[in-house]
């Protein structure tokens, strides 16, 4: 499709088709705009970039054969000059920070209205980034934290010993500490001890609580011989 050199050329990137149509004729409106191709798939966005030398690539963040960021690498290893908006129904952190590291220049939520669509990329095709840097630097803050948050619960988790390991599958599995001493062929008082420890390893109160938290920070169960 050839598009006149004073309209902005648009690549969308999109695996449903329903969705892919839909944007195609919500940017129609814009006669600025001009949808020169679609690809469903990060295996069709180099040769169809190539072939149609899109200004901007309008690209969902899930791919069925990979992210945006996939996409967004694609494009821009065959051509940096395209921009990259990102268009996803996916808010989190690391799909944003994933885009951005690929070269992505913007990144709305499937939420955004035409007139936020058409403007971001409008403003991508001129260059411009459209991610504030303070947002960045909150997510990038966010992501250490949950890097940080994540490498102490492994530690905590890796404090406990083979036997309070054991001790807690048996709780996750319902036992109480009398029937967790006769599977073990231990004394109820020792259960006891073991359980304390384990509270005080994963800083929690209750036999439950421990249960709960550590599913959430990914305890594999230890089944005992």
């Amino acid at each position: 499709m050839t598009a006149p050199a004073d309209l902005t050329k648009v690549l969308i990137v999109e695996d449903h088709r329903v969705v892919a149509e839909g944007l195609w004729a919500l940017l129609a409106e814009y006669s600025d705009l001009t949808v020169v191709g679609w690809a469903d798939s990060v295996a069709e966005v180099v040769p169809m970039a190539k072939e149609l030398g899109p200004d901007v690539a309008l690209v969902d963040f899930r791919l069925p054969d990979g992210t945006g960021a996939d996409a967004a690498a694609a494009i821009r290893a065959n051509d940096p000059s395209t921009a990259i908006v990102i268009l996803s129904a996916d808010a989190s952190d690391s799909a944003l920070l994933a885009a951005v590291e690929a070269g992505a220049c913007g990144y709305l939520l499937k939420s955004a209205s035409g007139d936020e669509i058409a403007d971001a990329i409008r403003s991508a095709a001129e260059g411009e980034t459209l991610i504030p840097a303070s947002t960045l630097v909150e997510v990038l803050a966010r992501h250490r934290e949950t890097a940080r948050s994540s490498a102490q619960q492994t530690e905590r988790l890796e404090s406990l010993t083979p036997r309070e390991q054991e001790i807690l599958t048996l709780m996750s599995q319902g036992l109480d500490n009398r029937a967790v001493a006769e599977r073990l062929s231990i004394s109820y008082a020792t259960v006891r001890t073991h359980v304390r420890k384990i509270l005080e390893k994963l800083e929690v109160r209750s036999q439950l609580e421990a249960v709960a938290k550590a599913a959430d920070w990914g305890f594999r169960h230890v089944e005992p011989e």
